[in-house]
C-alpha cells in the first residue's frame, strides 16, 4: 500500500510540472494586467474584486468544468480535443469504415468494359467519377477550428512566460532594460533547440522545480496576506459582482485581463492520458489551487498596504511580494526556469495535436521522431518545432512586453475553452445520452462564462488579438484543403470495384508471369484492388509469387494494443494475403515493424529484408471536374508535393520501395 501511494505521489509530482506549467506562470502577469485597469481612487475596492473574480474562475471554470466534467469525457484515458471529436462521433456513423479512410468514398468502375479478364484496367488514374459529397460539418470545422487555436496559444504561451519571466530582469536591476527583449529570444531559442533531445532530460526535472515554484509562491502569498488579511474579504464572490456592476463600460477589459489567470487551463484536459485524471486532480487541489490562490491574494495585499503607505503605483507586484534583494533575485531567477517549463508544456501538446491531426487525415504527413522508446508520446516534430520557435519569436520582437503580447493571449484561450464546451455538449448528448434538458442548462452555464471571455478579449483584436486568429485560419485552411483533396482523391482513385476474385484471376492469369520474391503494396482502401498493383501488373506484366496487400488504418482508440494491431487472411490460392494494420490516434504507424508480425502472425512465406515495397506518387493537376475551389486546387497540389512522402512516413528501407507515378486531376 505505501508503495502504490508513493507511484501515485510521484504521478501527481510529474503531472504537477507538465500540466499546471502555464497556468503556474500566470501569477507573472496576470493581476499586474488586471490592476492596471483601475481608477487610483478605487483601488481598494477595485483590487478586492478583482481578486474575487480570479479566484472564483479558478474554481469554476478549472476545478468545476474540466476536472469537474469535461476530463470525464475521455477517450479510453486520453484527452484533448480530438478526443472530443472521435467521442461524439462526428464523422462516422455505426458500421462507417475507419476514420481515415474518407467517408464520401463510394464504390465505382474503374476498368476497361471491353478488356478480357486478367488484364488490367486501361487507364485506372482518371476514369473514375467524384460522386457528390458534402464538404466537412460545420460542428466538425468548429472543433477542428479548436484545436488549431490551441495551435495558435502554442506560439504564444512560449512568448508571453518567457518575456515575462525576463522583464522580472529589470525589477531587480533597472539598468538591464535593453537586455529584456535579447534575452527573451535568447531563451526561446534555447528552449526551442532542446527539443530534438526530448523532453524525458528535462522532464525529470519538472515536478520538483514546479513544487519549489507552487511552495514560493504560496509561501510569499501567505506571508504578505497574513501582514494585511483585508483582502481575504475576496473569497466572497459578491466583490466581483460589484465591480463588474460598477464599471459597466469596463466590463469587457477587466474580464479580459481576467482570463490571463486560467491561461494553459486546455492542458488539464490534453495531457489527461499521459497521468490520468486522479493524479491531475491531486496535483490541482493540494498543491497547484491552494498556491496560486495565496499568491494573487498575496499580490493583492501588498498592494493594498503599499497604497495605505503611500507608496505609490506597484509596477510588478508579483516581484514585489519577495523582500528585496537576493530573495527578490532568487524569485526572478526561478521564474525564468518556470516559464522554460510551461513554454515546454504547451509545445509537446502541440506536437500530440499536429501527430493526431496526421493520423486523422486533417494535415500533410510530416517527420515525427521518437526521443524516449520507454513512452511513445514523447515525439519531435522537426517543421512544427521550427513553426512554432519563428512564431514565438516573432511575436516577442512584434510586441516588445509582455503587456502587449497579453493582447493577443486571451482570443486563443477563450476560443479553445467555448468550442471545449460546444463539444462537449455533443459528447453528452452522442456519447453519454443525457438528455438535453439534463445536458443543455449545463453546458449553457459554461458557455455563457466562455463566451463572456471571449467577447471580452475581442477588443484587444486590433492589439495583437489578431495573431492567434490568423494562425488559426491559416492552419484550418490547411486541415480543410488536405482533407477535402484526399476525399476527392480518393473517390476518384481508391474507391474501385475490382473485387478479390478478380484480382485473384488477374494472378492466375496466364498472361501474367509470377516471379520470386515478396511485394507489398500499399492500399488506401482496404477493400478492392490497389491501383499500384493494377499500373505494375499493365507496365511490366509480371507479379510477385507472395503479394500483401497492406491497409493502414487509424482507430479511434488512441492505442491499439499489439495482439490487435493486425488483420490478415489469403486471398483465394493465387499467393495473395490481404493485412489490415489498426494504429491508435496517438500512435506513429512503423511499417516495416509489422512485416515480422505479417509473416509471425499469418504464415505468409516472406523474408523482411528481401520484400519490395509500391507506393503510388501522386501527382495533382487542376482543371478537373472535383468539387473544390481552383485555388484550393492548386493549394492542394502544392501541399501534397510538399508532405512528407508515405514512404518515410511509415518507416520503410528506402532501398527496398518503388514508386509508380499516379497523375490525378481534380
Amino acid at each position: 500500500m505505501p508503495a502504490q501511494t508513493g507511484a501515485r505521489a510521484g504521478l501527481a509530482l510529474i503531472a504537477l510540472g507538465v500540466v499546471f506549467g502555464d497556468i503556474g506562470t500566470s501569477p507573472l502577469y496576470a493581476l499586474r494586467q488586471s490592476i492596471a485597469l483601475l481608477p487610483t481612487a478605487e483601488l481598494t475596492d477595485g483590487v478586492l474584486g478583482i481578486l474575487s473574480l480570479i479566484f472564483w474562475s479558478l474554481v469554476g471554470i478549472v476545478s468545476l468544468k474540466y476536472l469537474g466534467f469535461v476530463t470525464r469525457a475521455d477517450n479510453r484515458g486520453e484527452g484533448g480535443i480530438f478526443a472530443l471529436f472521435v467521442k461524439s462521433r462526428l464523422e462516422r456513423a455505426p458500421g462507417a469504415p475507419p476514420i481515415l479512410a474518407p467517408d464520401n468514398a463510394r464504390s465505382g468502375s474503374n476498368r476497361n468494359p471491353d478488356a478480357r479478364p486478367g488484364s488490367p484496367p486501361a487507364n485506372p488514374s482518371r476514369v473514375l467519377r467524384a460522386p457528390r459529397k458534402r464538404g466537412l460539418r460545420p460542428h466538425t470545422l468548429l472543433i477542428i477550428f479548436g484545436a488549431c487555436m490551441l495551435c495558435g496559444e502554442g506560439v504564444i504561451t512560449p512568448a508571453i512566460s518567457v518575456l515575462s519571466a525576463a522583464e522580472g530582469l529589470s525589477a531587480v536591476a533597472p539598468q538591464t532594460h535593453a537586455l529584456i527583449v535579447p534575452l527573451a529570444c535568447l531563451l526561446l531559442g534555447g528552449i526551442f533547440w532542446f527539443q530534438s533531445k526530448g523532453s524525458a532530460k528535462i522532464g525529470r526535472v519538472y515536478g520538483p522545480v514546479m513544487l519549489l515554484w507552487f511552495t514560493v509562491l504560496g509561501g510569499l502569498g501567505l506571508w504578505q496576506v497574513i501582514r494585511e488579511p483585508v483582502v481575504l474579504r475576496a473569497l466572497a464572490p459578491w466583490y466581483g459582482w460589484q465591480l463588474l456592476w460598477q464599471h459597466p463600460l469596463e466590463i469587457t477589459a477587466l474580464l479580459g485581463a481576467v482570463v490571463l489567470a486560467i491561461t494553459g487551463v486546455e492542458a488539464i484536459y490534453a495531457d489527461m492520458g499521459h497521468f490520468g485524471r486522479r493524479a491531475i486532480m491531486h496535483a490541482w487541489y493540494f498543491v497547484a489551487l491552494p498556491a496560486l490562490a495565496l499568491n494573487y491574494f498575496g499580490q493583492g495585499a501588498h498592494i493594498l498596504a503599499t497604497e495605505r503607505a503611500g507608496g505609490g503605483a506597484v509596477d510588478n507586484p508579483f516581484l514585489a511580494i519577495a523582500p528585496e534583494g537576493a530573495a527578490r533575485l532568487g524569485l526572478m531567477l526561478l521564474s525564468v526556469f518556470a516559464a522554460v517549463i510551461a513554454s515546454q508544456a504547451l509545445i509537446s501538446g502541440t506536437f500530440s495535436m499536429i501527430r493526431s491531426a496526421i493520423q486523422f487525415g486533417f494535415f500533410p504527413r510530416l517527420k515525427i521522431l521518437h526521443t524516449n522508446a520507454a513512452h511513445r508520446d514523447q515525439i519531435y516534430i522537426p517543421l512544427v518545432n521550427v513553426a512554432l520557435c519563428i512564431g514565438s519569436i516573432t511575436v516577442v520582437l512584434l510586441f516588445q512586453q509582455s503587456s502587449a503580447v497579453a493582447s493577443a493571449y486571451g482570443v486563443a484561450v477563450t476560443g479553445a475553452m467555448a468550442i471545449t464546451t460546444f463539444a462537449f455538449y455533443l459528447v453528452a448528448r452522442r456519447a453519454w445520452r443525457w438528455s438535453r434538458w439534463r445536458a443543455l442548462p449545463l453546458c449553457a452555464l459554461f458557455g455563457v462564462v466562455d463566451l463572456a471571455y471571449f467577447y471580452s478579449n475581442l477588443h484587444k483584436f486590433a492589439d495583437g488579438g489578431w495573431v492567434p486568429l490568423a494562425i488559426s485560419i491559416a492552419l484550418l485552411l490547411v486541415m480543410h484543403t488536405w482533407r477535402s483533396g484526399k476525399n476527392e482523391v480518393f473517390a476518384r482513385v481508391y474507391a474501385n470495384d475490382i473485387t478479390e476474385d478478380e484480382l485473384c484471376e488477374i494472378a492466375l492469369s496466364p498472361h501474367i508471369k509470377r516471379v520470386r520474391g515478396t511485394a507489398v503494396f500499399m492500399a488506401g482502401n482496404p477493400k478492392g484492388t490497389p491501383l499500384v498493383l493494377l499500373h505494375h501488373v499493365k507496365a511490366n506484366k509480371v507479379l510477385h509469387e507472395t503479394v500483401v496487400l497492406l491497409s493502414v488504418m487509424t482507430s479511434d482508440a488512441p492505442y491499439v494494443p499489439v495482439a490487435e494491431r493486425l488483420e490478415i487472411r489469403a486471398i483465394g490460392q493465387a499467393g495473395v494475403w490481404r493485412a489490415i494494420a489498426h494504429f491508435g490516434y496517438m500512435e506513429s504507424p512503423d511499417v516495416a515493424a509489422l512485416i515480422e508480425q505479417i509473416r509471425e502472425q499469418g504464415g505468409v512465406p516472406l523474408v523482411p529484408a528481401e520484400a519490395t515495397y509500391y507506393f503510388n506518387r501522386e501527382m495533382i493537376m487542376p482543371g478537373g471536374a472535383a468539387r473544390m475551389p481552383e485555388w484550393q486546387k492548386h493549394f492542394y497540389g502544392f501541399l501534397s508535393r510538399n508532405a512528407r512522402q508515405a514512404r518515410d512516413y511509415y518507416r520503410l528501407p528506402p532501398m527496398q520501395i518503388i514508386e509508380i507515378g499516379l497523375p490525378i486531376q481534380l
